[in-house]
């Protein structure tokens, strides 16, 4: 107990033990639904999907135990929706990326996005873009998320006239997949922890008690590692065939970083805000930190054979629960562990049981619209376009760049650019030279 309060000043930050544990635990109940729903996304690139559990729920313990020891935070990390379904539905699908080739892109984005966080242009980026598209980027990765999930329940398939419409809803697992979300809806509104988790398990039973599953267990060994352990592919990455370098960097690092820079700050932040850690001039160091943890774990992920690790917002379950320190986030790292033995369950949940999953977490992700500034044109207008481009365009790339230059252009129409902050022109201009580049 004494190396404890030493480390994590658990009296100055007016918390237990016990508290911390039963943080972290109520932590890793609300986020560790993305061990079933990131190795559904993952495989469907071709990646051993046992390999991909096993890479989740160790880029989620190194995360969140670096998050604890290096910053006192008590936040958890894993592998981020919405950087997961870029990887596998733009970048490996869309662009003919290898998935080895992919996560060396993911690593090269942790590499650039560890300079910007060390040399403060990480900030300086964050301060210059408008809330407004801040906002709407969410938002727009929400509804490419649920697009996701209601394809992979069958609630909506493929027309040749209107290129989408409603699945056969008198099939089991479309039928489930509305079930298990609002399952998840009520479990939610009723406060009870773990909602999606439950959620996802339930449609699994119900699916094996139909007869469409079978089951093979509930313990075992963790599946090998060796799959996707030091897969990633840089030199094949930026190999002429896809472009070279500067293809590269503008058309999927550069979307890697702004995703993992607003999506990991926003929580970071916002997270840190609500367990009081703002406060003072001390505890606003350790956001740096913090921020270098996050950073850090993006490198450790794309080596385990992952897709980028963030700061997951849920970690705002455990600070409600009482969670102050560091202590909050390596208990859910050590869960994240645990979970390993449980590789049975994981590679039995089909994909209609955490579709559910991917359409509850899209509906919390469109609230962030509510922020954007509706009564000024030049504002709502590229965060339609940001929003909207993602999932009608099955891009998020495509998204941000719309978003960024109408942004862009809108102001300075409108005789507004003194509006434009610098970053958000730089950025605007990588995407145009993007567009360019064809």
């Amino acid at each position: 107990m004494p190396m404890l309060e030493r480390l994590f000043k658990l009296t100055d930050h007016g918390t237990t033990l016990q508290t911390e544990l039963l943080a972290g635990a109520t932590t890793f109940l609300t986020m560790s639904y993305i061990v079933f729903v990131n190795p559904d996304i993952l495989s469907s690139t071709g990646m051993d999907r046992g390999a991909c559990f096993v890479a989740t729920c160790v880029a989620a313990a190194v995360g969140s135990i670096l998050m604890g020891l290096l910053a006192n935070y008590p936040v958890g990390l894993a592998p981020g929706m919405g950087l997961n379904a870029f990887l596998a539905f733009t970048v490996v699908a869309g662009m003919g990326y290898s998935w080895p080739q992919a996560l060396g892109l993911v690593f090269l984005s942790g590499c650039i996005f560890l300079l910007l966080t060390a040399t403060g242009i990480r900030r300086w980026l964050i301060a210059g873009i408008p809330a407004s598209l801040r906002c709407s980027i969410a938002a727009g990765i929400g509804l490419f998320l649920a697009l996701i999930g209601l394809q992979k329940a069958g609630i909506i398939v493929a027309d040749p006239h209107t290129l989408v419409t409603l699945g056969d809803l008198h099939q089991a697992p479309p039928l489930l997949a509305l079930g298990g979300f609002l399952l998840i809806a009520i479990l939610e509104a009723r406060r009870i922890r773990g909602s999606i988790l439950i959620g996802i398990l339930a449609v699994t039973l119900a699916g094996l008690a139909l007869g469409h599953l079978h089951y093979q267990g509930l313990v075992a060994m963790p599946p090998s590692l060796a799959p996707t352990w030091l897969k990633l592919d840089i030199p094949g990455a930026l190999h002429t065939q896809h472009g070279g370098l500067a293809f590269a960097l503008l058309h999927v690092v550069l979307v890697f970083v702004l995703v993992e820079m607003f999506d990991a700050t926003g929580t970071l932040m916002g997270v840190a805000q609500r367990a009081g850690l703002l406060a003072s001039p001390s505890s606003r160091n350790r956001l740096g930190r913090a921020l270098f943890a996050d950073s850090t774990a993006i490198l450790a992920g794309s080596l385990i054979g992952t897709s980028s690790t963030t700061a997951f917002v849920e970690s705002a379950a455990g600070v409600q629960a009482g969670g102050r320190t560091g202590l909050t986030a390596i208990t859910v790292g050590i869960l994240f562990l645990c979970a390993l033995w449980f590789a049975p369950v994981a590679a039995l949940v089909p994909a209609y049981a955490t579709a559910p999953a991917l359409i509850y977490v899209a509906g919390l992700m469109l609230r962030e619209l509510v922020d954007v500034e509706w009564n000024d044109i030049t504002e709502t207008a590229p965060a339609a376009i940001c929003a909207s481009a993602m999932p009608f365009t099955y891009s998020i790339a495509n998204g941000l760049a719309l978003g960024f230059i109408t942004y862009v252009l809108l102001k300075l129409g409108a005789g507004r650019w003194r509006d434009i902050h610098p970053a958000t022109a730089l950025v605007g201009a990588l995407f145009v030279a993007r567009y360019a580049m064809g």
